[in-house]
């Protein structure tokens, strides 16, 4: 039982540090300026797509007097 919880430890441990060792972007300066550029843009995007969820980029029809809404 010792065994298999230091085993699933060990592979946590492992586990959450995978980011460290192994790198996310190339080492090739060329390459790794392009998938910085992608990324960048990716993360650029997410103003429009958030406004795009919740109707921001419609215009609006209120009017910006008021109106008496009767008749005259």
């Amino acid at each position: 039982m010792r065994t298999v919880v230091l085993c699933g430890t060990l592979f946590a441990a492992i586990l959450s540090n995978i980011g460290c060792i192994v790198p996310i972007y190339s080492s090739s300066r060329d390459i790794r300026a392009r998938q910085l550029i992608y990324t960048s843009e990716d993360f650029r995007q997410i103003n429009e797509v958030w406004e795009r969820i919740w109707f921001l980029d419609n215009p609006d029809f209120e009017t910006p007097y008021r109106t008496h809404g009767g008749v005259i």
